[in-house]
């Protein structure tokens, strides 16, 4: 991890928050496949869109290992501060779930902002996932064994729709969440600890989350921050994993103790000497490589 971070430094890459929107996505997209390891190949990759509640279709793209009927299926949304990140620039990660657990993916390209502000992002998820219930069967999901899951604010999404779920009524076998955004304020000892980064930086949580919320009443929303959110009972099991050095440890940290005194069962997991982002760094990182394996072992269990 040390390697990665001195490398990133002697390469001088302007500040993400020095940049417009646009270039910050264009970089960020460049460097985003750097050190992932090779992507595996699926016998069904397939981009599809999907109606959100406002008319607009939201891109999307279907990976699965083989075309057998009923497979289980994962709703995956990625990170990015709800500002870059897309689909294309977790095509890795997500063909490996795929692979390794045997399931179908679904991920799911949300608005990003300042264009489409909170929250339309929790609102393009969660109407990806209730098509994907509704709908599923035509693209040969099981659609009584769906999981969500996904990265950073990815993982809030999928937090947000873990519980959105259960008050529609919707079982769901799992809440994958990697290292989740789930606090209002960036105030936890972590994110003083590691204001400097690696990787992800205070500056860049700032310039992201002023791009996203259009008030600070915002943050005070359980949808931005799902710490906040009234009552956890009743939700699906959850499969956590976090970062050791990332200011969004804490956050994750809590979140786990909180479904934990509401009941649900959580799978805790925190990789020791990475930073925020080591999941798609499988070809410099074997936590990265041990996390795919624990994370497909996860939604194994729970779609058995």
């Amino acid at each position: 991890m040390r390697s990665v971070v001195e490398r990133m430094a002697r390469a001088q890459h302007t500040p993400m928050w020095e940049m417009t929107v646009e270039q910050a996505r264009q970089a960020y997209g460049i460097g985003a496949g750097v050190l992932e390891i090779t992507k595996p190949a699926l016998a069904r990759v397939e981009d599809l869109h999907i109606p959100a509640r406002d008319g607009f279709q939201i891109p999307a793209r279907l990976y699965a290992a083989s075309w057998d009927p009923l497979q289980p299926v994962l709703l995956f949304t990625h990170g990015g501060g709800f500002t870059i990140g897309s689909v294309d620039t977790h095509d890795t990660l997500c063909r490996e779930l795929a692979h390794q657990a045997g399931c179908m993916v679904v991920s799911v390209d949300y608005r990003l902002a300042p264009e489409h502000r909170f929250p339309t992002a929790s609102n393009d998820a969660w109407d990806a996932l209730q098509w994907l219930v509704a709908e599923g069967m035509s693209l040969g999901a099981d659609t009584g064994r769906v999981a969500v899951g996904g990265d950073s604010a990815g993982g809030t999404l999928a937090a947000v729709n873990a519980i959105l779920a259960r008050d529609a009524g919707i079982d769901l076998a799992l809440q994958l969440l990697i290292y989740p955004g789930c606090a209002a304020h960036q105030d936890t000892p972590s994110h003083a600890r590691y204001s400097e980064g690696p990787i992800l930086t205070k500056p860049m949580i700032s310039w992201m989350f002023s791009n996203y919320l259009r008030s600070l009443a915002d943050r005070e929303d359980w949808r931005f921050a799902p710490l906040l959110a009234p009552d956890l009972r009743g939700l699906a099991p959850a499969s956590i994993h976090l970062a050791q050095c990332d200011s969004l440890v804490d956050e994750g940290v809590m979140y786990a103790e909180r479904l934990r005194a509401a009941g649900i069962d959580v799978e805790l997991h925190t990789y020791a000497g990475v930073a925020h982002e080591f999941v798609k760094m499988g070809r410099a990182l074997k936590e990265a490589r041990a996390c795919h394996a624990q994370m497909a072992q996860a939604l194994r269990a729970a779609f058995d």
